[in-house]
Order: structure tokens, then sequence, then C-alpha cells
């Protein structure tokens, strides 16, 4: 038996209250996961060492149950790390305040870790006793903008199990202000091509409208840096699925996220498609740029994803 069939693949799904974490769950038990929603931390390293290692096994993780052990959770956490028998990932789900409040509001639901009744003071108080997960978790998903087929999409991507010929590749914006996404695999650096955020009529907007994606090609070199940063990933993919890689993440970084890395992830997306492969693009921090309409009058998606 190899070394991977021996490993179990384990996913700890955790996060903010109404950020998505049942959501996600959903998808992995339709994916064909066990799925177990918010155990005791006990109960937890009872099920990580338990024999079957033939399915994969999603624990949820939130603080219904009362006065939630963080820091507690996290040593559990890195005492799985170091269990040669468990590969874990530890997927942490977050939003902005103002979408857990339109969230908790619309369906007029009480926040867990409210005091009174007051939502901004539960998503606040939740927030700070999660921080010591959020800091080791694997991959953070940021659902503030995110419809939920495409946080589908992001968690499909991730851990469904095709066939040993496909590769999943994740192809994301960010800032280097805001560090880099945990998840990357390789990173691009393209703080060196012009910056449409010094022109007036080009701040506001983002990488996604054709202007901004004009004004970075038009960057005499453009094209010779796309060229070769292509021609050095387009043959290593092959390569990757022979070696048995299911999932890479391609990271482009700039300054602040919203135009030149964006420009570059979603035209690298694109191509990638072209070429047959499965792609899911994501804009980490484009909504923090002032103004994030497109030219068609909607709204810059935070992820999009191909077949």
């Amino acid at each position: 038996m190899t070394e991977e069939l021996r490993r179990r693949t384990v996913a700890l799904i955790t996060g903010l209250s109404g950020a998505g974490r049942s959501s996600v769950l959903r998808v992995l038990e339709d994916l064909g996961w066990e799925t177990i929603d918010t155990p005791p931390l006990a109960v937890i390293e009872t099920l990580l060492a338990a024999a079957d290692r033939t399915t994969p096994l999603a624990i949820g993780l939130d603080s219904r149950r009362g006065r939630l052990d963080a820091a507690a959770a996290a040593a559990l956490v890195e005492r799985a790390r170091a269990d040669e028998g468990l590969d874990l990932t530890v997927v942490f789900l977050t939003a902005d305040e103002e979408t857990l409040l339109r969230r908790y509001t619309e369906t007029r639901r009480r926040h867990p870790m409210a005091e009174q009744g007051g939502v901004l003071e539960g998503v606040q108080r939740e927030r700070a006793l999660f921080a010591p997960l959020e800091a080791i978790a694997d991959v953070v998903l940021d659902t503030s903008e995110m419809p939920l087929p495409d946080l589908r999409a992001q968690v499909e991507a991730r851990f469904a199990r095709p066939d040993d010929s496909t590769l999943w590749i994740g192809v994301v914006s960010f800032s280097f202000a805001r560090g880099l996404p945990r998840e990357a695999d390789l990173v691009f650096d393209v703080r060196f091509l012009r910056n449409p955020y010094y022109q007036a009529q080009l701040k506001p907007l983002t990488g996604l409208h054709p202007s901004v994606a004009d004004y970075v090609a038009g960057d005499p070199d453009f094209a010779a840096f796309y060229g070769r940063m292509t021609g050095l990933l387009f043959p290593l993919l092959p390569r990757y699925v022979r070696e048995g890689k299911k999932y890479l993440t391609i990271a482009i970084g700039c300054t602040g996220g919203r135009h030149r890395s964006v420009m570059v992830a979603d035209r690298l997306g694109s191509d990638l498609r072209e070429r047959g492969w499965r792609v899911s693009v994501a804009h980490r921090d484009i909504r923090t740029a002032p103004d994030t309409a497109r030219a068609d009058g909607g709204t810059a998606a935070q992820v999009t994803n191909g077949p």
C-alpha cells in the first residue's frame, strides 16, 4: 500500500458564524466525504485516531458549544499535522462585519456569541476568539462577496477526487501589503509593471475593466514577461500531473491587489482554460478598491470559474 493510500484525508472547516461553514460541509458531503459538525474537541481526537483511512473526513468547528478553547483547538491541529497518517487541511471561513450583520438580519437568527441579542458584539467577540485558528489555517476564504455557486466551485476545485489525469489549478491575485496567500505553490510578483493606480481615470476601476487591462498590457515589458511566465508554467503542468499532484495554486501579486495582479491572473486563467485545464480564478483583495464596477455595469466578481 502506498504512502498516499495510508494517509487519511481530513479537512477541519471552521470560521465565523454566518461565513459559510455549513455550506462548505454540505458541498463536501455531496462529494462523498464523511462529515461531522461541531463535535467536542475530545471527540475530534478520537475521530482522527480512527483506523478507517479510506473515506475522507470533514469536521466542522464553530462557537456553538459554549466557550470554545481556540488555543486548545489550535494545539489539536498541530498534533494532527505531526501525524504521518493524516493529511489535514484547515479551512477558515470569514467575512466582513457588514456582510455578517446583513446575513443575520435577513435570517433573523441570534448570533451564538451575542449577549443580549447584539449581532455586532457577537461577531467581534467571535473574531477575536477564532484568531488562533485563522492564524494557522491552510486556506482562508472570504465569502463577503462570494455567491454560493462560487464558494461551491472553490471547494470542489480543492477537494474533489478526480481521476489521476486531472489537475485543478487555482489562480489567485493578491496584495503584497496583505500578505502572501497561504495556499500558494507558485508566486509571481508583477509590481514592476506600470501602475494604473496613478491614473486618475483608472484608479477607481480594477484589473477586470478593459481600460485597466489595456493599460497594463501596454507596458513595454508586459508581453515579454507574460510570454516567459507562461513559457515556464505551461510545460510544468503535465509534469505535476505525472507526479500525482491534484491541486496547484498560482498566486499573482501587486501592491494593492486591485489592478495589475487582477489583470494578469484573469488573463492567465483564460489562457489555461483555452488549453483545457480546469481552473478557478480568485481575486482575494479586489474588493478593497473604491469602485469595483465593471464596464458592463455589473460588479467585479471575486471568484470566476471555468469548466
